[in-house]
């Protein structure tokens, strides 16, 4: 994980301008802290700090051409860098061990290359000879960037915003899967796979093509030059990812260089249901594992540094982030610099539990699209930043893109919830990786519910927050919230003092647009909460507030019942969706 900066086309090449660029590049230290480098040619300006994970010996950026003459920052992980290579030997001459490189070498043969890319990332490519630039982000957009445009005409790049957001006039997210060509004069879109069109694939579930690919995914991400580890909540996403990567790491290279112990990481409050799972899973897998744990006092004094780092308002990301925040410290501490994680599983294989009630199969095809489309606003924005903020990578196997291509593709009638045939959510996953020769999971872990991250480092975590932010934001003042923020305004109190914060941040227009905003239960699009009516009445995206979770519901005198956003308990409003009963608790 690195930190790119670059202006292209400045009016001003002085000393002051880049002595500005390195200033805006440096708040971009925490994602790189080994190593920084900065190029200029006339007003054209590149940057980066560097975390060094692969060939830290060698790879500084910026990366060039043998003469010269086409330079590039990068963050990425490119896993087939070492099969490019090869298909260049004889015709390019390689200077660095780095694997960002290779896009030099594919870029000599012109601008749409970028597909033939295996991995994650951000770049932009200066081209001396003509004067003309490119940029591109990942497939999902696992890796941040930003684009903005200064008033002398300018485009600038930034891994994130707060080191552009005080020099453009504006600025937005660089959109995932595109390339930006400034001899093209604009975007264009690079990953175009079949499921964009969200057609609803016909393709019958395999579930060793499943496993088989996702394992290709864990292996590939073992690339690495530095220590690493796994991060193991004890939920089915990291679990997997701790059981493959335990399985296959005695093949690779960093089990040369590191030996085959492996590390894993869980955070949450004393008594959490992600302590026990982990621990439990840990043992099984035989891991060196390490448990921290957190307050919710330490949670909200650390919320200001968190919204700093992750630039968002959205709460469900700020509730998840603050637990890996604080997390990903102790880790870097550790004297580890990456570790694998189980992001995405859920978009891809509708594994949020209000799947649990989509009206049919194209519905809920429709709705992972959605949900994989905007996983850089949220899951992969959480991921990121929250831990580069320490320095430290993510890696997340399940937004391979050939993995994708295999969830993607299969009909999701194997995906959706059917109590009569015994499937819940990430059957299809649950199913390829219940090996009774070989396990790779106790059962009951292979088979637990799902828990959204905020809400498995504890529950009082969240109530915690509420109740804090409560104390902080009076009546009053939510009266006034359509009038001070008209733009996404806040809908309770916790959403209120998070904008309170980032608009003292970042008080430009283009920063608050940057944000995500709409309804949502249980982390769902806007367009599912048309599933059921009763969940257009909820303000609260915790994944407790849908009653098919365990701990949501009890059953008391024959009635349905669920808790409330307070911790209550109150009847449901029951209806019925393909046969399934709905009880959803109504945040208070």
């Amino acid at each position: 994980m690195c930190g790119i900066f670059a202006v292209l086309g400045c009016a001003d090449c002085s000393q002051a301008q880049r002595a500005r660029v390195l200033a805006c590049s440096r708040r971009l230290k925490h994602r790189g802290p080994d190593w920084s480098g900065v190029y200029q040619d006339e007003g054209n300006f590149l940057a980066q700090q560097r975390l060094a994970v692969v060939s830290p010996l060698s790879g500084d950026q910026p990366l060039f051409n043998q003469d010269h003459t086409v330079v590039v920052v990068a963050n990425g992980e490119i896993y087939n860098h070492k099969k490019i290579r090869k298909q260049f030997t004889g015709k390019h001459t390689f200077t660095t061990g780095s694997d960002c490189e290779v896009i030099i070498a594919l870029y000599e043969y012109g601008e749409n290359f970028v597909d033939m890319l295996d991995g994650v990332f951000a770049f932009v490519l200066y081209d001396t000879r003509n004067k003309t630039f490119i940029a591109a982000r990942d497939a999902i957009g696992v890796n941040p960037l930003y684009i903005g445009w200064g008033g002398d005409g300018s485009v600038w790049f930034s891994s994130e915003m707060k080191a552009l957001n005080e020099d453009c006039d504006r600025f937005e997210l660089f959109p995932p899967g595109h390339l930006y060509s400034s001899a093209a004069g604009g975007f264009r879109r690079w990953y175009n796979p079949v499921w964009f069109a969200e057609q609803v694939p016909a393709a019958p579930y395999d579930p060793l093509v499943l496993r088989e690919a996702f394992e290709k995914a864990v292996i590939k991400r073992l690339m690495t030059d530095v220590p690493f580890g796994v991060l193991l909540s004890g939920g089915l996403d990291s679990s997997l990812v701790a059981s493959v990567t335990k399985r296959h790491l005695v093949e690779t290279e960093a089990a040369e260089k590191f030996g085959t112990e492996l590390h894993s990481f869980v955070v949450g409050l004393e008594g959490s249901p992600d302590l026990k799972a982990a621990r439990e899973v840990a043992d099984y897998l035989g891991t060196i594992h390490h448990e921290f744990h957190f307050t919710v006092q330490d949670g909200i004094d650390a919320i200001e540094e968190v919204i700093y780092h992750d630039e968002t308002y959205d709460v469900t990301t700020i509730r998840a982030s603050t637990p890996m925040f604080l997390m990903a410290r102790k880790i870097k501490a550790l004297g580890v610099k990456m570790v694998l994680s189980g992001e995405g599983s859920d978009e891809l294989l509708g594994g949020y539990l209000y799947f649990h009630f989509a009206p049919n199969k194209e519905e809920f095809h429709k709705e992972t699209c959605r949900k994989v489309k905007a996983l850089h606003q949220y899951d992969c924005l959480r991921a990121n930043k929250a831990t580069s903020a320490w320095g430290l990578e993510v890696r997340v196997p399940f937004l391979d893109k050939e993995f994708i291509d295999v969830a993607m593709g299969m009909d999701p009638e194997w995906k959706m919830y059917n109590k009569s045939l015994g499937r819940i959510e990430k059957w299809v996953m649950r199913k390829a990786f219940d090996d009774e020769e070989n396990p790779y999971l106790p059962k009951h872990i292979l088979y637990r519910q799902k828990e959204q991250f905020s809400d498995g480092v504890g529950y009082s975590w969240i109530d915690g927050l509420k109740a804090f932010t409560e104390q902080q934001v009076t009546d009053e003042m939510m009266s006034n919230a359509a009038q001070l923020y008209p733009y996404n305004t806040p809908v309770n109190k916790e959403a209120y003092y998070y904008r309170m914060i980032f608009e003292r941040l970042f008080p430009q227009d283009s920063a608050r647009e940057t944000v995500p905003w709409g309804p949502s239960i249980a982390c769902s699009t806007p367009a599912a909460i048309e599933w059921v009516e009763q969940w257009k009445a909820s303000n609260d995206p915790s994944g407790r507030f849908i009653s098919s979770h365990d701990a949501a519901a009890d059953h008391a005198n024959g009635k349905e019942v669920a808790v409330v956003a307070n911790g209550g308990h109150v009847p449901a409003p029951n209806g019925a969706v393909n046969g399934t009963d709905v009880a959803v608790a109504i945040a208070a």
